[in-house]
């Protein structure tokens, strides 16, 4: 009998025999439906170094030339287009190369649903949200989101997502660290993401996954 053969009955002898089908797993431990705390979202995202501005629909133009006026975006083909103001160059992705977009100073989109426990905002590629691509290259996101896309935590987001659709989720700029801890940011996506909340004012675009109207 080899050492291996003899650790491993002795370990077979204290276990007992192994049981004939899986247990249970309970998953009622975090059900849906919690409070939804949009001050707990802010501050998670003002943790994460993202910028937060709270404003009405009519004044995220204003928001979108204080960090970009003068300069080139791009956009989403559904994006609400009284969100740009008429200091910015907007180009709409179109299957853009992606050379194209990595020359724009930054991007403007919606958002699907944000989750204020972790402070991550998700987007599902509906048409005011566009590409992932079009999220990673840029330097700057600006990010739109009405306040009753936020849910309490990941069970509630969860609820709310169509799973097919291809999801990114965002928890601050685009950041990591070296061996030393030292953090580094811009390394898988845009540096600097501004989050402008809103409340809600209009219904998602047609031919969104949750548009039931």
């Amino acid at each position: 009998m080899t050492s291996r053969e003899l650790i491993l009955g002795r370990l077979r002898t204290v276990l007992g025999p192994p049981p004939s089908s899986p247990g249970a797993v309970a998953r009622d431990y975090r059900p849906a439906g919690g409070a939804v705390h949009l001050d707990v979202l802010v501050h998670r995202l003002t943790d994460y170094r993202a910028t937060v501005h709270r404003c009405s629909d009519s004044e995220v133009a204003q928001v979108v030339d204080a960090v970009f006026g003068g300069r080139r975006v791009v956009i989403p083909a559904g994006l609400p287009r009284h969100w740009l103001p008429d200091t910015v160059e907007a180009f709409t992705d179109d299957d853009l190369p992606t050379d194209e977009i990595a020359t724009a100073d930054g991007v403007v989109t919606a958002a699907a649903v944000a989750v204020a426990e972790t402070g991550t905002v998700i987007l599902d590629a509906a048409a005011d949200q566009g590409r992932r691509v079009i999220t990673l290259l840029p330097d700057v996101h600006i990010c739109v989101l009405r306040v009753d896309q936020v849910v309490a935590g990941v069970p509630d987001a969860l609820a709310r997502l169509a799973p097919h659709r291809p999801l990114t989720w965002i928890s601050g700029p685009s950041a990591t660290s070296d061996i030393e801890l030292n953090r580094v940011e811009g390394v898988h996506g845009p540096r600097n993401l501004h989050v402008v909340i809103v409340p809600r004012v209009h219904t998602p675009p047609v031919g969104h996954p949750f548009n039931r109207e």
